[in-house]
Protein backbone atom coordinates (compact mmCIF):
# COMPACT_ATOMS: atom_id res chain seq x y z
CA UNK A 1 0.00 0.00 0.00
CA UNK A 2 1.40 3.44 -1.13
CA UNK A 3 0.30 6.13 1.68
CA UNK A 4 -2.23 9.27 0.23
CA UNK A 5 -0.96 12.22 1.43
CA UNK A 6 -3.10 15.46 1.41
CA UNK A 7 -1.09 19.18 1.48
CA UNK A 8 -3.39 21.61 2.52
CA UNK A 9 -2.39 25.28 0.75
CA UNK A 10 -4.01 28.55 1.17
CA UNK A 11 -3.24 31.89 -0.14
CA UNK A 12 -0.03 32.85 0.78
CA UNK A 13 1.49 29.32 1.26
CA UNK A 14 4.62 28.70 -0.56
CA UNK A 15 6.49 25.41 0.54
CA UNK A 16 3.59 22.80 -0.39
CA UNK A 17 5.74 21.76 -4.10
CA UNK A 18 8.63 21.03 -1.57
CA UNK A 19 6.79 19.45 1.02
CA UNK A 20 4.95 17.13 -1.83
CA UNK A 21 8.54 16.41 -3.56
CA UNK A 22 9.32 15.45 0.11
CA UNK A 23 6.72 12.99 0.58
CA UNK A 24 7.11 11.82 -2.92
CA UNK A 25 11.08 10.78 -2.15
CA UNK A 26 10.05 9.27 0.90
CA UNK A 27 7.32 6.96 -0.57
CA UNK A 28 4.28 8.24 -0.46
CA UNK A 29 1.72 9.71 -3.61
CA UNK A 30 0.72 13.02 -2.57
CA UNK A 31 -2.14 15.59 -3.30
CA UNK A 32 -2.31 19.34 -3.04
CA UNK A 33 -5.81 20.45 -2.10
CA UNK A 34 -6.64 24.22 -1.77
CA UNK A 35 -8.59 24.74 1.80
CA UNK A 36 -11.44 26.42 -0.07
CA UNK A 37 -11.64 22.80 -1.73
CA UNK A 38 -11.40 21.00 1.23
CA UNK A 39 -14.03 23.24 3.09
CA UNK A 40 -16.42 22.15 0.55
CA UNK A 41 -15.80 18.64 0.91
CA UNK A 42 -14.56 17.77 4.12
CA UNK A 43 -15.14 14.10 3.81
CA UNK A 44 -12.43 13.85 1.41
CA UNK A 45 -9.70 14.17 4.30
CA UNK A 46 -10.64 10.79 5.14
CA UNK A 47 -9.69 9.75 2.28
CA UNK A 48 -5.93 9.97 2.88
CA UNK A 49 -3.47 8.56 5.80
CA UNK A 50 -1.03 11.64 6.01
CA UNK A 51 -1.82 15.44 6.47
CA UNK A 52 0.18 17.58 5.57
CA UNK A 53 0.57 22.35 6.35
CA UNK A 54 3.41 23.13 4.56
CA UNK A 55 4.76 26.42 5.53
CA UNK A 56 5.24 29.92 3.83
CA UNK A 57 2.86 32.90 5.02
CA UNK A 58 -0.99 32.06 4.78
CA UNK A 59 -3.08 34.95 4.13
CA UNK A 60 -0.12 37.39 4.50
CA UNK A 61 0.61 36.76 8.44
CA UNK A 62 -2.27 39.01 8.71
CA UNK A 63 -3.01 40.04 12.36
CA UNK A 64 -0.41 37.03 13.29
CA UNK A 65 1.23 34.18 11.29
CA UNK A 66 -0.97 31.44 11.07
CA UNK A 67 -4.00 33.31 12.94
CA UNK A 68 -6.37 33.61 9.98
CA UNK A 69 -5.78 30.03 8.46
CA UNK A 70 -6.23 28.60 12.32
CA UNK A 71 -9.67 30.14 12.74
CA UNK A 72 -10.95 29.19 9.28
CA UNK A 73 -9.81 25.21 10.14
CA UNK A 74 -11.54 26.16 13.36
CA UNK A 75 -14.63 27.03 11.96
CA UNK A 76 -15.12 24.93 8.86
CA UNK A 77 -13.31 21.75 8.91
CA UNK A 78 -12.77 20.95 12.77
CA UNK A 79 -14.85 17.73 13.05
CA UNK A 80 -12.97 16.35 10.06
CA UNK A 81 -9.73 17.15 11.57
CA UNK A 82 -10.67 16.04 14.96
CA UNK A 83 -11.36 12.59 13.05
CA UNK A 84 -8.39 12.66 11.01
CA UNK A 85 -6.66 12.78 14.41
CA UNK A 86 -8.82 10.19 16.09
CA UNK A 87 -8.15 7.40 13.47
CA UNK A 88 -4.67 7.68 14.37
CA UNK A 89 -3.23 8.96 11.55
CA UNK A 90 0.31 11.44 11.14
CA UNK A 91 0.23 14.68 10.99
CA UNK A 92 2.89 17.68 10.26
CA UNK A 93 3.17 21.12 10.70
CA UNK A 94 5.96 23.08 9.05
CA UNK A 95 7.07 26.60 9.98
CA UNK A 96 3.83 28.51 9.08
CA UNK A 97 2.05 24.55 9.48
CA UNK A 98 3.28 24.79 13.21
CA UNK A 99 2.71 28.35 14.17
CA UNK A 100 -1.14 26.87 12.61
CA UNK A 101 -1.34 23.61 14.62
CA UNK A 102 -0.61 25.77 17.74
CA UNK A 103 -3.24 28.46 17.40
CA UNK A 104 -6.05 25.89 16.02
CA UNK A 105 -4.97 24.08 19.46
CA UNK A 106 -4.13 20.75 17.59
CA UNK A 107 -0.49 21.08 19.41
CA UNK A 108 0.59 20.39 22.41
CA UNK A 109 -2.06 19.17 24.55
CA UNK A 110 -5.28 18.04 22.14
CA UNK A 111 -7.03 15.14 22.82
CA UNK A 112 -10.00 14.00 19.94
CA UNK A 113 -11.88 11.69 22.33
CA UNK A 114 -11.65 14.91 24.97
CA UNK A 115 -11.97 17.89 22.49
CA UNK A 116 -15.36 17.42 21.04
CA UNK A 117 -15.10 21.33 20.48
CA UNK A 118 -12.56 23.13 19.41
CA UNK A 119 -9.64 22.78 22.09
CA UNK A 120 -7.78 26.60 24.03
CA UNK A 121 -4.69 27.42 22.57
CA UNK A 122 -2.06 26.46 25.07
CA UNK A 123 0.72 27.82 23.67
CA UNK A 124 2.00 30.13 20.99
CA UNK A 125 5.00 31.09 18.38
CA UNK A 126 5.74 34.97 18.67
CA UNK A 127 8.03 37.42 17.36
CA UNK A 128 11.94 36.38 17.50
CA UNK A 129 13.58 37.52 20.26
CA UNK A 130 15.61 39.40 18.19
CA UNK A 131 12.37 40.93 16.37
CA UNK A 132 13.21 40.10 13.11
CA UNK A 133 12.97 37.43 9.94
CA UNK A 134 15.53 34.85 10.15
CA UNK A 135 16.71 32.50 7.31
CA UNK A 136 20.17 30.73 8.00
CA UNK A 137 20.82 26.83 9.01
CA UNK A 138 20.77 26.05 12.83
CA UNK A 139 22.26 23.33 14.78
CA UNK A 140 19.00 21.11 16.21
CA UNK A 141 19.08 17.90 18.78
CA UNK A 142 16.25 15.11 18.16
CA UNK A 143 15.22 14.21 21.93
CA UNK A 144 15.95 10.47 22.29
CA UNK A 145 13.16 9.58 24.26
CA UNK A 146 10.26 11.56 22.81
CA UNK A 147 7.35 9.48 21.90
CA UNK A 148 7.41 11.78 18.56
CA UNK A 149 7.19 9.11 15.26
CA UNK A 150 8.41 11.53 12.94
CA UNK A 151 11.44 12.27 14.45
CA UNK A 152 12.66 8.88 15.15
CA UNK A 153 16.46 7.30 14.64
CA UNK A 154 17.31 11.16 14.32
CA UNK A 155 20.26 12.25 17.05
CA UNK A 156 22.24 15.29 15.91
CA UNK A 157 21.60 17.40 12.52
CA UNK A 158 21.07 21.04 10.76
CA UNK A 159 18.00 22.50 9.30
CA UNK A 160 17.50 25.82 7.57
CA UNK A 161 14.69 28.03 9.40
CA UNK A 162 13.01 30.91 7.56
CA UNK A 163 10.67 33.10 10.01
CA UNK A 164 10.07 36.28 11.32
CA UNK A 165 7.38 34.39 14.33
CA UNK A 166 9.06 31.63 15.55
CA UNK A 167 9.65 31.94 19.64
CA UNK A 168 7.73 29.19 21.35
CA UNK A 169 6.28 30.29 24.45
CA UNK A 170 4.06 28.60 27.34
CA UNK A 171 3.26 28.70 30.63
CA UNK A 172 5.54 26.95 32.76
CA UNK A 173 3.11 24.15 33.65
CA UNK A 174 2.83 23.66 30.07
CA UNK A 175 6.42 23.19 29.34
CA UNK A 176 6.64 20.63 32.22
CA UNK A 177 3.61 18.62 31.00
CA UNK A 178 5.49 18.31 27.68
CA UNK A 179 8.34 17.27 29.22
CA UNK A 180 7.07 14.60 31.41
CA UNK A 181 5.58 13.50 28.25
CA UNK A 182 8.29 13.65 26.46
CA UNK A 183 6.29 15.56 23.88
CA UNK A 184 9.35 18.21 22.67
CA UNK A 185 10.95 16.28 19.91
CA UNK A 186 13.35 18.88 18.76
CA UNK A 187 15.66 21.59 20.27
CA UNK A 188 17.60 23.70 18.87
CA UNK A 189 21.15 23.74 20.23
CA UNK A 190 22.17 27.51 19.19
CA UNK A 191 18.55 28.85 20.15
CA UNK A 192 18.16 31.42 16.96
CA UNK A 193 15.08 32.84 17.97
CA UNK A 194 14.46 32.71 22.08
CA UNK A 195 12.58 30.20 22.15
CA UNK A 196 11.80 28.63 26.15
CA UNK A 197 13.60 25.41 26.76
CA UNK A 198 15.36 25.86 23.09
CA UNK A 199 12.09 23.92 21.20
CA UNK A 200 12.26 23.49 17.84
CA UNK A 201 9.68 21.44 17.67
CA UNK A 202 7.07 19.24 19.59
CA UNK A 203 4.48 16.35 19.36
CA UNK A 204 1.19 15.77 20.66
CA UNK A 205 1.09 12.80 23.24
CA UNK A 206 0.68 10.10 20.51
CA UNK A 207 3.56 10.90 18.92
CA UNK A 208 1.70 11.47 15.62
CA UNK A 209 0.53 15.03 15.16
CA UNK A 210 4.18 17.06 15.01
CA UNK A 211 5.00 20.67 14.41
CA UNK A 212 8.72 22.32 14.21
CA UNK A 213 9.74 25.93 12.67
CA UNK A 214 13.17 23.96 11.05
CA UNK A 215 11.90 23.32 7.38
CA UNK A 216 13.32 19.45 6.82
CA UNK A 217 11.59 19.14 3.23
CA UNK A 218 14.69 21.54 2.20
CA UNK A 219 17.08 18.67 3.32
CA UNK A 220 16.14 15.88 0.80
CA UNK A 221 19.18 15.53 -1.07
CA UNK A 222 22.72 15.73 0.27
CA UNK A 223 23.80 18.56 -1.96
CA UNK A 224 21.15 20.91 -0.13
CA UNK A 225 23.30 20.93 2.78
CA UNK A 226 25.31 24.33 3.48
CA UNK A 227 28.69 22.17 3.52
CA UNK A 228 28.20 20.36 0.66
CA UNK A 229 31.12 21.56 -1.10
CA UNK A 230 33.07 21.54 1.69
CA UNK A 231 32.61 17.68 2.76
CA UNK A 232 32.56 16.55 -1.07
CA UNK A 233 35.72 14.98 -2.65
CA UNK A 234 37.59 17.02 -4.70
CA UNK A 235 37.58 16.69 -8.80
CA UNK A 236 39.97 16.37 -11.23
CA UNK A 237 41.94 13.56 -10.17
CA UNK A 238 43.17 15.38 -7.25
CA UNK A 239 43.58 12.94 -4.29
CA UNK A 240 40.77 13.00 -1.43
CA UNK A 241 39.61 11.56 1.44
CA UNK A 242 36.06 9.52 1.68
CA UNK A 243 33.52 12.09 1.61
CA UNK A 244 31.55 13.34 4.59
CA UNK A 245 28.32 14.27 3.26
CA UNK A 246 25.71 15.44 6.12
CA UNK A 247 22.96 13.60 4.14
CA UNK A 248 19.84 14.01 2.92
CA UNK A 249 18.59 14.08 6.90
CA UNK A 250 15.81 15.59 6.25
CA UNK A 251 13.79 12.91 4.23
CA UNK A 252 14.14 10.81 7.38
CA UNK A 253 11.05 12.78 8.97
CA UNK A 254 8.94 11.78 5.73
CA UNK A 255 10.17 8.01 5.82
CA UNK A 256 9.17 7.65 9.05
CA UNK A 257 5.72 8.46 8.70
CA UNK A 258 5.41 6.95 5.66
CA UNK A 259 6.80 4.07 6.76
CA UNK A 260 4.11 4.37 10.36
CA UNK A 261 1.56 4.82 7.75
CA UNK A 262 2.20 1.60 5.23
CA UNK A 263 2.30 -0.44 8.79
CA UNK A 264 -0.98 0.79 10.14
CA UNK A 265 -2.52 -0.02 7.01
CA UNK A 266 -1.23 -3.69 7.27
CA UNK A 267 -1.86 -4.06 11.18
CA UNK A 268 -5.12 -6.38 11.66
CA UNK A 269 -8.32 -4.93 12.99
CA UNK A 270 -9.26 -6.18 16.50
Amino acid sequence: MTPQTLILRSAGTNCDVELAHAFHLAGSDTQSIHLNALIEHPERLAEFDILGFPGGFSFGDDIAAGRILANRLKHRLYPALRDFVAAGKPVIGICNGFQVLVKLGLLPDFDPQRDIQPPTQTATLADNALPRFTDRWVSLRAEPQSVCIWTKGLDELQLCIAHGEGRFLADDTVLDQLETNRQIALRYTDNPNGSMRDIAGVCDKSGLVFGLMPHPERLNHPTNHINWTRNAPASRGVPAPAPQLPGALGLTFFRNAVEYAQKAHHSPVS
